[in-house]
């Protein structure tokens, strides 16, 4: 761990030598949302190439760069795209850059996903709030030595998801008129789909939505004491919902349907949340 707190300093003042200014926010845009980078007023995109101990994003449809400027007047910084476990990632890995938006000030971490909706009553395209999530990854990204500059042993995950955030998300959407529902969400391994059993099992659990990201980047957030809120967009109905094959072109074309509304919703946000 001790490694990992040098390597998030050199990443900081990589990123720092090329924009002076201090983020309110990281966000981390997901599948088929990543055209909400172009809502920010970039000073500058720099490709995680070029940012010391960054991964390369393999995933379709994730630019692989981090964006540094302004979104509703407030300066952050943006992943476009994220990295995922199953593209063979160390989960530390997956999560460098969750703690090197930290280290840049950020204090809040916005998270959008793609995922599969499991309840019946919703509907492609729906926004979700998540509102606490279920590991099936497997792994977690603090396993090994615990760095106490970097947070402690054993965090505390009792409200993982802002309580404070997601009130204000319902009321900024109430005003705007965006249905925004809450769920639970499943992390799953991937890259393949889940089963008509396995959905059948999630919901069994108590999960409303399943994807393949998220959960990691959510905990090393909350294990820095970072305040976390995360917006789903349900891009398909998982399998056995409905009598029809997952199509991951659909996945991204109900991303880019869904851009403008959560980008208003964000705009109107940002704002209340940072203050």
């Amino acid at each position: 761990m001790s490694h990992l707190f040098d390597q998030i300093q050199e990443a900081k003042a990589s990123i720092q030598a090329r924009w002076d200014k201090t983020p309110v926010a990281g966000i981390v845009l997901g599948t088929g949302l990543g055209g909400l980078a172009d809502d920010i007023t970039a000073d500058v995109k720099i490709p995680y190439g070029e940012i010391p101990h960054f991964l390369s994003s393999t995933a379709p449809s994730h630019k692989g760069q981090l964006v540094c400027g302004t979104l509703a007047g407030k300066p952050v910084v943006a992943m476009e795209g994220r990295f995922h476990f199953y593209e063979g990632y160390d989960l530390r890995r997956i999560t460098f850059p969750v703690r090197a938006m930290r280290a840049l000030g950020a204090d809040v971490l916005v998270v959008s996903n793609a995922c599969g909706g499991m309840n019946p009553q919703w509907n492609r395209g729906d926004i979700m709030l998540i509102d606490d999530h279920i590991n099936l990854l497997g792994a977690n990204p603090l396993i090994g030595v615990n760095d106490d500059r970097l947070g402690p042993r054993f965090p505390d995950m009792s409200e993982a998801y802002s309580l404070e955030y997601r009130k204000m998300a319902k009321e900024v959407a109430s005003g705007l008129h965006v249905r925004l529902e809450e769920g639970i969400y499943a992390a799953m391994l991937g890259p393949s789909y889940e089963t008509p059993a396995e959905i059948r099992y999630l919901r069994a659990i108590g999960a409303d939505l399943v994807g393949m990201s998220t959960v990691p980047e959510v905990i090393a957030a909350n294990h820095m004491g970072k305040k976390v809120m995360a917006i789903s967009c349900v891009t398909n109905m998982a399998a056995g919902i409905l009598p029809q094959k997952i199509n991951h072109e659909e996945v991204l074309e109900t991303g880019r349907q869904v851009r403008e509304t959560l980008i208003g919703l964000l705009k109107a946000l940002l704002p209340r949340m940072v203050g």
